[in-house]
């Protein structure tokens, strides 16, 4: 996939950038290096490579240090709710902002 000088104009304009020509032809071809970086590691068969929990990993043995999953703090919801306009079920209820 490579994006037209039409692409990078359409994106600024979202963006609400101003780019001059140059900067536009620059991007084009920065975003279309992204781009072929992207493919050449998509082109790479990981077809029975088991996924790493960390990059280490590859070249030798971790142990991961992982803190203890405990309570340290107590629920203190109530008190913080009080000064809430309005609260349901543990929940702050705001306006609706969506329809």
């Amino acid at each position: 996939m490579s994006l037209t000088s039409a692409d990078i104009a359409r994106i600024a304009n979202l963006a609400r950038l101003e780019l001059k020509p140059a900067e536009s032809e620059r991007m084009l071809t920065q975003i279309n290096g992204f781009f072929d970086i992207v493919e050449k590691i998509r082109a790479v068969d990981t077809t029975g490579i088991e996924p790493l929990s960390h990059p280490v990993a590859a070249v030798q043995d971790i142990a991961l240090r992982l803190r203890e999953d405990r309570v340290s703090e107590t629920n203190n919801r109530e008190a913080n709710q009080r000064s809430a306009p309005a609260v349901e079920n543990g929940l702050f209820l705001v306006p609706k902002v969506i329809e």
